[in-house]
Parts: structure tokens; C-alpha cells; sequence
């Protein structure tokens, strides 16, 4: 059984939230919407990009500085079927996880 993905975006890690919004915007990309300087997206044809900031010490030699992200409408069910593929979900509790 194939995952309904309903939406996607690949989010990259961003010192700082405000001038990386206004790069994109400067590319002509268009602000999805921003939750405050927790998270924000930005549109190009055909691609979501997510912006989350974090330190300066998390950009430097880590391979953790970029996410694929896929939205669904049921999680348990989601998670069901990678489950049955002998993929691990985990549950987060914040707000957008």
C-alpha cells in the first residue's frame, strides 16, 4: 500500500530567519507563511522549501542540516504502512511535529 502524501518540503537549517526569508523572497520566491522564528516556508515552482533556524554550531560539519518532510492526513495510518516496511516512526509533541 502506497503513504497518501498530501504535501512535501525539503527544510533547511538557517542561522538567521529574517535575512534568509528575505534572500528568497529577493530570488522572487514567495513566503508560504512564518511561525514566528520557529519555522517558515517559502514557494518555488514545483517545491516547498522550509526555513528553521538554529545555531551557528548545528551548520558546521553536520549532515543534519537539511530534512525531507512529507505531510499526511491520518499518522497512525501513515505510520501503520512504514511500519509494515520496517520503518520507524516517532511520535513528537510539538506544535508542526
Amino acid at each position: 500500500m502506497i503513504m497518501p502524501i498530501k504535501e512535501s518540503n525539503v527544510t533547511l537549517n538557517v542561522k538567521d530567519m529574517d535575512m534568509s526569508i528575505s534572500f528568497y523572497e529577493s530570488l522572487g520566491l514567495t513566503l508560504k507563511g512564518r511561525w514566528g522564528n520557529f519555522y517558515a516556508q517559502v514557494l518555488a515552482p514545483g517545491i516547498t522549501i522550509g526555513l528553521h533556524p538554529t545555531e551557528e554550531i548545528n551548520l558546521k560539519g553536520n549532515s543534519g542540516n537539511a530534512s525531507i518532510d512529507f505531510t499526511v492526513d491520518n499518522f497512525e495510518e501513515t505510520k501503520a504502512l512504514l511500519e509494515k516496511s520496517s520503518i520507524s516512526a516517532t511520535n513528537r509533541s510539538e506544535e508542526g511535529g
